[in-house]
């Protein structure tokens, strides 16, 4: 469904060179040493910057040309996002209309994404008084309202304590399932990876060095590179 293409990226005097396959309904991991892309590639998938050379195509046809609020694509960070002086009600809704400008169906729906992830009863706090736990929550069903066909989560998880963090692993594979989505995430929590994903894309020297079912991510692996990094990281 979506293919990445030999996008070729300059940042500074770094290239770097993707190509990646990503089938409908896949929960793909983006694992690897810091710096080697991962977050670069997102970036380039969702519009924020890009590419010198290559293409993305999604059904075989090309996105480079489509703006990033075009692009079928929810993305997660890891800061949340949260706008302070907004409500948890506002901050989703954002999701929806940048002005807010929303019909009841749209207010009701995302009462319906806040209880679906466990935050029914804060709609109306303003984010300083939420965990964060309970904030990347609200940015996840943030996610869930705009009905895209991608979600894009750039290490979301990983300032969480790991019962939280697990916890909000299986809420979006559940909501994944539930909504039909694609998930890219980079994670660089081996444990993560094997938990939420079906395969996994080992970014490494700038590239995309391998890519496998998530069964094969185990030590002992015949790529030299990622065997090493299965051995630091378990």
């Amino acid at each position: 469904m979506l293919v990445a293409n030999r996008i070729r990226y300059q940042y500074e005097h770094d290239w770097f060179d993707f190509s990646l396959q990503v089938v409908r309904g896949d929960i793909i991991a983006l694992i690897g040493p810091s710096g080697a892309g991962k977050s670069t590639l997102l970036s380039l998938l969702a519009g924020f910057i890009a590419p010198v050379t290559g293409d993305i195509k999604i059904e075989g046809e090309s996105i480079l040309d489509l703006p990033v609020y075009e692009r079928p694509f929810s993305m997660l960070f890891q800061e949340y996002n949260l706008f302070p002086h907004l409500s948890i009600k506002q901050n989703i809704g954002l999701g929806i209309h940048p002005g807010l400008k929303l019909n009841r169906t749209q207010w009701d729906s995302i009462s319906h994404a806040a209880h679906l992830v466990g935050i029914g009863d804060l709609l109306d706090k303003k984010p300083e008084h939420l965990s964060g736990g309970q904030k990347q929550r609200a940015a996840l069903a943030r996610c869930f309202v705009q009905n895209r066909d991608f979600w894009l989560l750039d290490e979301p998880f990983s300032a969480l304590d790991p019962v939280i963090r697990s916890e909000m692993l299986q809420l979006v594979k559940a909501l994944a399932k539930k909504q039909n989505v694609t998930v890219i995430m980079v994670t660089h929590h081996l444990n993560d990876a094997r938990k939420i994903a079906n395969r996994f894309a080992f970014v490494a020297n700038n590239t995309v060095a391998e890519v496998g079912g998530i069964e094969t991510l185990t030590a002992g692996h015949h790529n030299p590179l990622l065997n090493e990094f299965i051995s630091v990281g378990e």
